[in-house]
């Protein structure tokens, strides 16, 4: 059973997330929160599995609330697709994004998914934010001196939005190989998973 916090400002929404995922028999949500700071608290006191963060909120917002978690997994929930507020979610340690107009079964796909301790990167909404609001500043990344050659291209095609069943198929090399590869990656650039590696990649000018 995965437990999950619904976090958003509005009455109405938190409702229907909360009806909609209680109505999944692997889903179940812990509690709800309006503000970051309520957010904070409650996953502190609850442990939830999954957190479905809103961006903008009163006294805290989404960005901060997500940097002070420790532990769960956040799912950042936003009205835009090209938003810099998101970015800075990315950057504080979400997992992923999720319009909020999207489907309800895409939405609990997305719960599932980062649950599993994968990151949701809709490779065309990622690429498209990350190249609009990251820029290198400066020509390595911590930790990229490193990398090995094989593992700056593995990283590249991560950021690219290529799955590892992609990358296997465009360097020839095995499942195992692959994983391998990323867990290099995200030991060796101090990422906690996909999502990070991206914006990594971005700002070290790989990609």
């Amino acid at each position: 059973m995965t437990s999950v916090l619904i976090v958003d400002d509005q009455a109405l929404l938190r409702a229907s997330f909360r009806l909609l995922v209680d109505n999944e028999p692997d889903l179940h949500v812990v509690g709800e929160a309006g503000t970051g700071a309520e957010a904070v608290a409650l996953a502190s006191s609850l442990r939830p599995d999954v957190v479905l963060m809103d961006i903008r909120m009163p006294e805290m917002d989404g960005i901060e609330a997500t940097r002070l978690l420790d532990g769960p997994r956040v799912l950042v929930l936003t009205t835009f697709d090209l938003d810099e507020y998101v970015f800075g979610a990315l950057r504080a340690g979400a997992s992923g994004f999720l319009l909020k107009d999207t489907p309800p079964a895409e939405l609990l796909a997305a719960i599932r998914v980062v649950a599993s301790g994968e990151s949701l990167l809709s490779p065309s909404v990622t690429r498209r934010l990350i190249a609009e609001f990251v820029r290198p500043s400066s020509p390595t990344v911590k930790g990229l001196e490193r990398l090995t050659e094989r593992e700056k291209e593995v990283l590249s095609l991560v950021a690219r939005g290529l799955s590892n069943a992609e990358i296997m198929a465009a360097l020839h090399v095995s499942a195992g190989t692959v994983k391998t590869h990323i867990g290099n990656l995200l030991a060796k650039l101090h990422a906690r998973d996909r999502a990070q590696l991206v914006i990594a990649a971005y700002e070290s000018g790989l990609v």
